[in-house]
């Protein structure tokens, strides 16, 4: 366990936050100690519940235990629940969830659930079923279990925290001129995106569509913007914002072929509907990550070299 930030005596009481494994087991738990210990820090009054640290093959317990910690999760105090890491998982539950009784506690108590990766699933379902606004940010072990978290991914989780998320910008050089578009900012995972899509759990979101991904090759990130595309959700979009892709490794084969063939293919094929591609979104399996507010109403407009996300309503 590491020592407790010496900052911690200044930081401000934020109330109870509920560490919740949802997908895959935690596979470094003493990663959630020192997330735990960050969290406090913050002001934070953490709750690590057994469940958390289950282990059922890759799973965080057998279904039926994570199906039972996410109702649990939902029925408590706490203001914040955090997602430990992604993995895979939440799928198998979809079926099975009380969506009604998340969105109670997201609607009426504020309850605000943060994570990235599979929690995009839950996301997405929620969204569909029940419009509840969720949030597209850290994760307890993958980005507070760093002996030092990066600093804008705390700033900006604790600006959504604190209500007091109302912008976030990042430098874009392929926005057209004069964007200025605004409507539902949804998305997350490329790969659970798609997964989901001919099911019910998908929203019928015409929005500013968000992805990333992580361990895909460029054709397969390729592959599944066709799907969009072939299903009609992206031309549906006012813009596709792209986060970060990472962790894949090209080969001789490739020739070439790379991330950024993929990006100009999607670009290509969106241009005659007018559905700008944007990148450089800070959001993803990386370090750096903006928090952002999944299923609010969003303003997306250039300004410079930069763009700007305007969230209005994005306070929990």
């Amino acid at each position: 366990m590491p020592a407790p930030d010496p900052s911690a005596h200044s930081a401000p009481l934020r109330g109870p936050l509920r560490l919740l494994s949802p997908a895959g087991a935690v596979q470094e738990p003493e990663r959630l100690e020192i997330a735990a210990a960050h969290l406090r820090s913050l002001g934070f009054r953490v709750h690590l519940g057994a469940q958390a640290l289950a282990r059922a093959q890759r799973f965080a317990g057998t279904d039926a235990q994570r199906l039972r910690a996410i109702h649990a999760a939902a029925r408590s105090r706490a203001d914040v629940v955090m997602m430990t890491r992604g993995g895979y998982g939440l799928t198998r539950l979809l079926q099975s969830i009380d969506y009604d009784l998340l969105a109670q506690a997201i609607k009426a108590r504020k309850q605000m659930w943060v994570g990235h990766s599979d929690f995009t699933a839950l996301q997405l379902a929620l969204l569909a079923k029940t419009g509840a606004v969720t949030f597209s940010g850290p994760m307890a072990s993958y980005d507070f279990g760093e002996k030092r978290p990066d600093d804008i991914t705390v700033d900006s989780f604790l600006d959504a925290v604190d209500g007091t998320l109302e912008a976030v910008g990042f430098a874009c050089d392929d926005a057209p001129r004069g964007l200025d578009v605004e409507d539902v900012l949804w998305g997350g995972n490329l790969a659970l995106v798609t997964s989901l899509i001919g099911t019910p759990y998908l929203p019928s979101a015409k929005g500013v569509l968000f992805l990333e991904d992580v361990n895909e090759h460029p054709y397969r990130i390729e592959r599944m913007f066709g799907q969009l595309l072939l299903a009609g959700v992206a031309q549906r979009q006012k813009a596709v914002l792209l986060g970060q892709f990472t962790g894949y490794k090209l080969s001789a084969h490739d020739a070439g072929y790379d991330l950024d063939s993929a990006v100009q293919w999607l670009r290509a094929q969106l241009k005659p509907h007018g559905v700008p591609v944007l990148s450089g979104l800070p959001f993803g399996h990386v370090r750096t990550k903006l928090t952002l507010p999944h299923g609010v109403r969003t303003r997306v407009v250039r300004d410079g070299q930069e763009v700007f996300l305007f969230f209005p309503h994005a306070h929990h």
